[in-house]
């Protein structure tokens, strides 16, 4: 890891390519941080968080509500 910081409002982790050219990906993607406090009490058996089933089906409603009756 070459460093880290805010891009794009987004927290980013650069490092070097093979090719050597530096390249930056989401911290949510790598192991720079430790596991959250869910991730470790769920120790692999959720993939995922209520909070975060909740927030997707709440953006499907938003989707299918802006589709209307078009789609059966």
């Amino acid at each position: 890891m070459a460093t880290r910081r805010q891009n794009w409002g987004e927290d980013r982790v650069m490092f070097y390519n093979s090719d050597g050219r530096l390249v930056s990906i989401l911290a949510s993607w790598t192991n720079a941080d430790e596991p959250d406090v869910f991730a470790q009490a769920a120790a692999g058996r959720s993939w995922f968080r209520t909070d975060d089933l909740r927030r997707l089906r709440s953006l499907i409603d938003e989707l299918m509500a802006g589709i209307g009756d078009d789609v059966k």
